[in-house]
């Protein structure tokens, strides 16, 4: 039987770039086959029809016909546009560094079902959380606070935690990573070259402090679905702890920074 020579796929577009004239090259990741690099023609042309439906953060409906090397998107329709998230800096701010993450752990054409749905649900978490913000009966602060994006931080380390899961990197959180002794509720140690927290014994050779609370926090993150994480109230310094654990981790198995990190960190007033 004759390979069909095109298929339809949900995707979430990750990133863009201009080839050719009037094209973008455009980065998917699909459900089944994975992160997927495709052109999608004419798109930069006023006319096109396609344009807002393979725009950054879109989960659209595609038809990509088969190409010799690269495919080529031929029809599209948005399922979900996320405007909420859209129309607030941070929250689109967010959406772009769960992409970038994705974009930088996944592999070209290596099915990952369980990333797409991780950042499909981040990404409706990410627009929710931006429709409360424009509640009628909200009133805005001047300036992003820690009780605006607390819930937002978590949800990034929610992400950062699974994601390093399913591609294979699960942080090491309920036992020593150097000794595999159960942890105990005292301040125990955490280091990214050995995958996550290490014991109070360990800890004296190779890691940096991990308080009680912020191993708690990660703890219970890794093992609850995110409709069950409760909406803490975390002071800054322990958020503060969290990322900086989980950025550490992040950091050694991609051995870069992210870009998304610095706009992060300037849009909530750190230095």
């Amino acid at each position: 039987m004759r390979e069909p020579r095109s298929y339809s796929t949900q995707a979430i577009i990750l990133k863009h770039s201009d080839f050719a004239e009037a094209d973008r090259l455009v980065t998917l990741l699909t459900p089944y086959k994975g992160k997927i690099q495709v052109i999608a023609k004419g798109v930069r042309r006023t006319i096109s029809k396609k344009a807002g439906h393979v725009d950054l953060l879109m989960h659209s409906q595609l038809q990509v016909s088969k190409g010799r090397n690269l495919d080529i998107i031929t029809q599209a329709e948005t399922i979900t546009p996320f405007l909420q998230l859209r129309a607030e800096l941070w929250h689109t701010t967010c959406g772009f560094y769960l992409a970038e993450l994705v974009d930088r752990f996944l592999e070209i054409n290596a099915p990952q079902e369980e990333v797409f749905r991780l950042l499909l649900l981040a990404l409706q978490a990410l627009d929710a959380d931006a429709r409360r913000w424009h509640e009628p009966t909200r009133t805005m602060p001047s300036t992003t606070n820690i009780q605006d994006i607390g819930y937002t931080q978590l949800l990034l380390r929610y992400f950062e935690i699974y994601l390093l899961s399913y591609v294979g990197y699960e942080p090491v959180l309920r036992e020593c990573a150097h000794c595999n002794a159960d942890l105990q509720p005292v301040e125990n140690g955490f280091t990214p070259s050995l995958g996550g927290a290490l014991c109070p014994n360990c800890s004296r050779l190779w890691a940096y402090p991990i308080s009680i609370n912020a191993l708690k926090v990660l703890r219970l993150l890794q093992r609850t679905e995110w409709a069950r994480v409760p909406r803490f109230n975390l002071d800054v310094r322990l958020h503060n702890e969290l990322e900086h654990a989980m950025h550490d981790l992040l950091r050694y198995h991609l051995e870069r920074e992210l870009k998304s990190w610095s706009f992060l960190d300037m849009l909530r007033g750190i230095s």
